[in-house]
């Protein structure tokens, strides 16, 4: 039985993208090719659209539990499917941390019947948990275990080289990296002291800070036998050290570092545009795209951060870093596709291949037989305008309000539920754990 065709788009295959129907049944692909409409439960006429493998995006926080005031399980998944993306890796700095078995377990819970959009989380390394790491990783739901060098606070702080070291040893899964040295945070912390404008914020948090975090992690590594996934890189001398570390570390770059650069957007946006690491000047955003053009970028994911108004609105630099990034990543990243930067097929390697080759993820990442009938189905040429207003996040605020963009998500579908439309969430959530090889429970 046939439960859905989709019918008369322009279909993203391993083999390139061709004039195709779809077809599924019982949540997968069935069927690429010309078939007739009369099989099927239902038929949905795609005629001028694209469809591309379900998007994925593996950065993202969702502040549940114990922030839920400014995102919840069910408002960050929401964003997502109306942004076209099927599925989302979760960060473990909730409250309280994501360091147990029990608090994965709960999470899974939470989601269960609220999320839109597939899902899994990452276990946060800990010094309570350091030697538990590689039984963590194998837990169902677990997308692997996510380190902080910098940038954190309480036990997911490891910026020790024997605990680090001790970390990269226990586990065999690829751990995902936040790479920022805490001892020059601390040092420079005086430059911005007392308040400062938020421009100073690439200054206090310099390239040299991001540089020495990843040089030790490549280091310890590499001396580990450990695949690691650097998050958000932003500097050209990261980049150069990452290529010659392709055997065994991935990379991961954001939309806003692509985007925007400074001082241009901190004097446009002030607070809004603070994340870590901070966004930086123009010869780095340049040579973030040359490294996406050379390969050596591998997934781009959104590090969706969403803080209140209210908090954005306290003085630098009291003001929290991060930004709301997940229900925009698409159309973004569609609108670098309409202007050369990139091609279709290489933002798809990008966005949906990629993260499932890096994590495991059984399934998921193309669109083939026998695979999850997950599909983000884009209008190429429609030309909208981001805003504030179309933000489903409980924030409601995006850097990018106002953008005009071309390219746009115009149905999210996901294992064969049509679950945005025009705009529009359909029926009720629906979204799933992932299953990664190796552990598919």
């Amino acid at each position: 039985m046939i439960d859905l065709i989709l019918k008369g788009g322009h279909v993203a295959t391993p083999g390139g993208i061709v004039s195709a129907d779809l077809a599924v049944s019982h949540g997968r692909i069935a069927a690429i090719g010309q078939m007739s409409s009369g099989s099927a439960a239902e038929v949905i006429d795609i005629s001028g659209l694209t469809v591309l493998p379900g998007v994925i995006d593996t950065q993202v926080h969702l502040r549940e539990p114990g922030l839920e005031y400014k995102e919840d399980l069910a408002t960050g998944t929401a964003a997502a499917a109306l942004g076209g993306v099927t599925a989302v890796c979760e960060m473990p700095n909730t409250k309280p941390s994501t360091t147990t078995a029990e608090a994965l377990s709960d999470k899974l819970a939470r989601a269960k019947g609220r999320a839109w959009v597939d899902h899994a989380f990452f276990i946060g390394a800990a010094a309570e948990n350091i030697d538990a790491l590689e039984r963590l990783e194998r837990l169902p739901g677990c997308a692997g275990i996510k380190l902080f060098m910098g940038s954190s606070t309480g036990s997911l702080l490891v910026d020790d080289e024997e605990m680090l070291a001790r970390a990269l040893t226990n586990g065999r899964r690829r751990m995902a990296v936040h790479a920022e040295d805490e001892t020059r945070l601390k040092e420079r912390r005086g430059l911005v002291e007392g308040g400062a404008s938020p421009a100073m914020h690439p200054e206090w948090r310099d390239a040299r800070t991001a540089v020495l975090a990843t040089e030790r992690l490549l280091r310890l590594a590499r001396a580990a036998g450990r695949r690691v996934h650097v998050l958000h890189v932003t500097t050209a001398e990261e980049m150069t050290l990452l290529a010659e570390a392709k055997d065994f570390a991935t990379v991961e770059v954001t939309p806003q570092h692509l985007t925007l650069a400074a001082p241009e957007c901190y004097e446009r946006l002030g607070t809004y545009a603070q994340m870590n690491p901070p966004i930086r000047g123009e010869e780095h955003r340049q040579a973030l795209w040359k490294a996406v053009e050379q390969g050596v970028v591998d997934v781009i994911g959104s590090d969706h951060a969403p803080h209140s108004r209210e908090e954005k609105a306290k003085p630098y630099p009291q003001s929290p870093s991060g930004m709301t990034g997940v229900q925009t990543l698409v159309p973004i990243m569609l609108d670098h596709v309409a202007a050369g930067r990139l091609s279709l097929e290489r933002f798809i390697d990008l966005t949906s291949a990629g993260a499932a080759r890096i994590y495991g993820m059984a399934g998921k990442g193309r669109i083939a037989v026998g695979y999850d009938a997950d599909f983000t189905i884009v209008d190429l040429k429609a030309q909208r305008r981001i805003s504030n207003m179309w933000i489903a996040s409980k924030c409601g605020w995006t850097p990018f309000d106002g953008m005009k963009v071309t390219g746009w998500p115009v149905v999210t579908i996901i294992r064969g539920n049509v679950v945005m439309r025009e705009d529009t969430l359909l029926g009720d959530p629906c979204g799933e754990p992932l299953r990664f090889h190796g552990n598919l429970g």
